[in-house]
């Protein structure tokens, strides 16, 4: 009985043994056979590149037809949303290929966007602005100019300001700001004097910016106002922005003609820091958000912000924090930033 235990114990191991073995095997088969690995997941790896061709040579998309590379290089940070979409369909088939190629788009986005990120902001600064395009058709202008004045800021850009509106937004701000300026839809309320308020000529017929010089406690500071005009996404006609651009362009000229060393821009831009057709703006001046921002401070539209067509930007005046304000009855968020002059 003993031996035919130990003959049954010694086969059993052995069948144990050479189980363990086939399947070690077979493994080591199926590794060395999966060479599908490589070739699976090409079109996810070709998708890849072409996303960082796309975010790499935004700049030479045409404009010719619909406008749109203006289009592309408005909402261009959320081509990052991509990347994260082909990661996990390079998991799902296996994709070594799909996987490294995914290194690409990953990389240029971070290089493009990976500062925005992050908070840049700082304490201190001499001066607080804030730009908000208030909506003609806002249902509560007074709960608005309410939270415009509980905002805490020095100076106060609207926009899309309606004539028989302005009267609540001058009753509703006038115990905050002493000082304030309508021109045409536009206005400028300060905490500090005023002086030579006039509208800026953005030809468009009638009056949607303006400049006035802000004499505050630590220096003198051109402030200008400006709602660049709307543009729109159609079917047939795509990106249709070229009366935007005439005025991008007129207001660029008004500002490079200022004498002024210290600048302040507020206002409803309809485009963003990466549109290329506001060059002539963004050329001579720099984002707060951009350089002292937390996030990337998207303003539009407001149940969803999507992209930063509201920009506070400035010529010789250190940013220091940026940010966006709550939600007002407006389609756009109000927001602000704190500089030293």
């Amino acid at each position: 009985m003993a031996r035919v235990d130990m003959t049954e114990t010694e086969n059993g191991g052995a069948a144990r043994r050479e189980g363990t073995a086939t399947r070690f095997a077979g493994r080591l088969r199926a590794l060395r056979g999966d060479r599908g690995i490589w070739r699976r997941g090409i079109l996810i790896a070709l998708c890849a590149v072409l996303l960082t061709l796309l975010m790499v040579f935004h700049a030479d998309i045409p404009n010719r037809i619909g406008n749109l590379g203006s289009l592309t290089e408005t909402f261009l940070p959320w081509l990052g949303l991509f990347v994260p979409l082909l990661f996990v369909l390079a998991l799902l088939r296996r994709s070594a290929t799909a996987l490294i190629a995914l290194v690409l788009p990953a990389v240029v986005w971070l290089n493009l966007f990976g500062g925005l990120v992050v908070d840049k902001s700082a304490a201190g600064g001499d001066l607080t602005v804030m730009t908000h395009n208030v909506n003609a058709d806002n249902p509560d202008p007074e709960g608005t100019a309410r939270q415009i004045a509980a905002s805490g800021a020095d100076v106060v850009a609207l926009e899309e300001l309606k004539g028989d509106m302005v009267p609540v937004y001058e009753e509703g701000l006038a115990g905050t700001y002493r000082y304030h300026s309508v021109q045409g839809t536009v206005g400028l309320w300060s905490k500090y004097p005023l002086r030579d308020a006039q509208p800026v000529d953005i030809r468009m017929g009638w009056t949607r910016a303006m400049r006035a010089t802000v004499a505050a406690p630590a220096g003198e500071v051109a402030v200008y106002v400006a709602h660049l005009p709307s543009v729109r996404v159609k079917l047939n006609a795509g990106f249709t922005a070229n009366q935007r651009d005439n005025s991008a362009n007129a207001l660029g000229e008004a500002i490079s003609h200022d004498p002024r060393q210290r600048i302040v821009l507020l206002g409803d831009l309809n485009g963003t820091m990466n549109d290329r057709s506001l060059n002539a703006v963004t050329s001579q001046l720099r984002s707060t958000q951009g350089a002292a921002g937390d996030g990337f401070g998207f303003s539009w539209p407001a149940s969803f912000p999507m992209a930063r067509i509201d920009q506070i930007m400035v010529k010789g005046v250190e940013p220091v924090s940026s940010w966006t304000l709550p939600e007002t009855k407006s389609d756009h968020l109000p927001i602000a930033a704190r500089v030293r002059l």
